[in-house]
């Protein structure tokens, strides 16, 4: 019989095989949005030329090819569980002798090699044992190496809070609880499990970044169009009062951040972590 996590992170492969291209496309190529984070999260990493440097859930590459621009003649690797992402990775960043992308699962994943800094870039939520993966990472991380990461803030971030909040009074399942995906959205909580996983000089910053996603009309079209395949299923069972229903109260959520052109203009709240090994 299946655990809970072997489950839920099967569905997550499932459902980043279907999303990489919109996500890629949408978000991760230009940079938008919460992507707009990316050039901080490479600097705070300080690689150097000549460096080896992995990319953990490296999904469709956006990381990764801004490493290689700075290692020169460094290695870099790139390792995610979906087949998809990394397709697209592998196309976007294009053929090269020092990059390495690599099919395999974050908590059980062995190196031949040691990296002098590791990057991830919105994905430690997505691990349902985090320790593990911080462990994992750890043995492959040089004496003092870096590690650094990014986490969308818990607080302030109503570009989901808008449609999610409502959403899960409509649908009590629309969401898993397991695991909770606000679990790093506080400096404290993602300072502590990088403390508990045995990380020196952990540093968390907050940082704010806004997006845009056009008018009401267009937030909720695209929010609804690029829904992943399980999310779908649930949104469609609903009887039409619902669903006007639920428009209504997304719509509500978003007047505050909606300006007088009728654009919405969202603040979006992203952690950045340093810690050494």
């Amino acid at each position: 019989m299946k655990s809970k996590a072997t489950k839920y992170k099967q569905r997550i492969i499932n459902i980043w095989n279907e999303v990489a291209p919109f996500y890629h496309n949408r978000w991760a190529k230009n940079e938008i949005g919460p992507f707009s984070v990316t050039n901080s999260l490479i600097k705070s990493a300080r690689i150097k030329s000549g460096y080896t440097v992995l990319d953990l859930a490296c999904g469709t590459g956006l990381v990764t090819k801004k490493i290689l621009t700075r290692v020169g003649r460094g290695q870099v690797y790139g390792v995610d569980s979906s087949k998809s992402a990394l397709d697209i990775a592998r196309k976007w960043v294009g053929k090269k002798q020092n990059i390495h992308f690599i099919l395999g699962d974050a908590e059980t994943i062995q190196f031949d090699t040691k990296f002098d800094t590791i990057t991830c870039q919105y994905a430690l939520f997505f691990f349902p044992n985090a320790q593990k993966v911080l462990k994992n990472m750890k043995k492959f991380l040089k004496k003092n190496g870096i590690i650094a990461m990014s986490v969308h803030g818990k607080f302030n971030v109503p570009y989901f809070d808008s449609i999610l909040k409502p959403a899960r009074k409509i649908i009590p399942d629309y969401l898993p609880k397991y695991p909770d995906m606000d679990r790093f959205g506080t400096k404290d909580t993602f300072k502590d499990v990088f403390v508990k996983a045995g990380y020196d000089r952990v540093v968390v910053k907050k940082l704010l970044f806004r997006y845009s996603p056009g008018t009401f009309s267009d937030y909720w079209n695209n929010y609804k169009k690029y829904l992943s395949k399980p999310l779908k299923e649930k949104f469609n069972a609903l009887n039409k009062f619902q669903k006007a229903n639920l428009q209504e109260m997304v719509k509500d959520n978003t007047l505050q951040y909606t300006k007088k052109n009728g654009k919405i203009d969202f603040p979006w709240e992203i952690l950045l972590l340093t810690a050494r090994s």
